[in-house]
């Protein structure tokens, strides 16, 4: 029996990528796959493309009545209704760490004898993820730190291309010093692509750089762009007493933005900023604002989908053969659940 693949329209508005491109799809439907295709108004990829593919091509959420064999493909949250969910579905469902709203998700899927596929645990046999939309968003969180310290980000945030990004960031006249931390991951190489771009001045920190942390080597950074996930609770980058600290450091940029979890390297924020929305002010004297936006690829929504669809599209090809990173995901949810 053919694999079923049923991609699922995103109710975030704001949310412009897909998991899937339609040269993506057309390959998988060659190999003899199903793919079904919602309809989404605001997806990059027009949902002709698909059709043109060979894609079934379906109304928005119906999702809920496929047939009970399709994976359900997404990337952000599902919405609040069914109570109960019965497929398996393959997104980012951010909650095995204790995430606002985790347990209500996990409890409808053992309502409902679901599965959930999570891509962040989708990793390869060294424990490496292989999917990923790090890079793109190390670029972007990185890009609006450069801008709201230049008093040059505007709001509210529209998608748009790498190159409009590029000519703005040519424009700042003085780029602020800048701090990667886990500069040496997907996302920090994005940052480091974007500040070069800026002309910035960057500090690169890896693990080693952060064993012992230098706070005041850190707090005399004029930007701090955190690209570190962590997994467990460990002493935080910038916490409450550095606020009134004497320090350059004017703009974090957390570009993972784990605000609700109790591994949040950066407790002082403890919400995500948004589109509309995209710096909150954290202390007036002397000056702190942050950007957390949880979705900062869908900002680049056509470069962050080809990459990712790439990076995806040969894990669903052996999504059904007993691969080890369908196995290792699996396995996440089943000690979770």
């Amino acid at each position: 029996m053919a694999v079923h693949l049923w991609v699922r329209h995103e109710t975030r508005e704001t949310e412009r990528r897909t998991p899937l491109i339609p040269a993506d799809a057309r390959r998988l439907i060659e190999l003899g796959f199903t793919v079904t295709i919602e309809r989404s108004p605001q997806r990059i990829f027009a949902i002709e493309q698909y059709a043109d593919a060979g894609a079934e091509i379906v109304d928005s959420g119906t999702w809920v009545d496929a047939p009970t064999d399709a994976y359900i493909l997404g990337l952000k949250e599902l919405p609040d209704e069914p109570a109960e969910l019965a497929h398996r579905h393959i997104f980012f469902g951010h909650a095995y760490k204790g995430q606002e709203g985790a347990a209500e998700l996990l409890e409808r899927f053992r309502r409902g004898g679901g599965q959930l596929l999570d891509i962040e645990y989708l990793t390869d046999e060294s424990g490496r993820r292989v999917v990923a939309f790090g890079y793109w968003a190390g670029y972007v969180g990185a890009a609006l730190g450069v801008l709201q310290y230049a008093d040059q980000l505007k709001a509210p945030l529209q998608p748009t291309d790498k190159n409009a990004i590029d000519t703005q960031l040519a424009e700042v006249a003085t780029p602020p010093r800048t701090v990667v931390i886990g500069a040496y991951g997907r996302s920090g190489r994005g940052a480091v692509d974007a500040l070069s771009v800026a002309g910035a001045e960057v500090t690169t920190w890896g693990i080693d750089d952060t064993r012992e942390l230098d706070k005041p080597a850190l707090l005399g950074h004029e930007l701090l762009v955190n690209c570190v996930v962590s997994f467990a609770p460990q002493p935080p980058f910038v916490e409450a007493a550095d606020l009134t600290a004497d320090r350059a450091l004017r703009v974090i940029a957390d570009v993972t933005a784990d605000v609700t979890s109790d591994a949040n390297l950066l407790p002082i924020n403890t919400a995500i900023t948004t589109w509309d929305e995209p710096v909150r002010l954290i202390n007036d004297t002397p000056l702190l604002e942050v950007i957390a936006i949880d979705n900062l690829p869908s900002l680049l929504p056509r470069e962050a989908s080809e990459d990712f669809s790439a990076a995806l599209r040969p894990q669903l090809e052996v999504l059904e053969t007993g691969a080890v990173t369908w196995t290792n995901t699996a396995e996440s949810f089943a000690r979770n659940i």
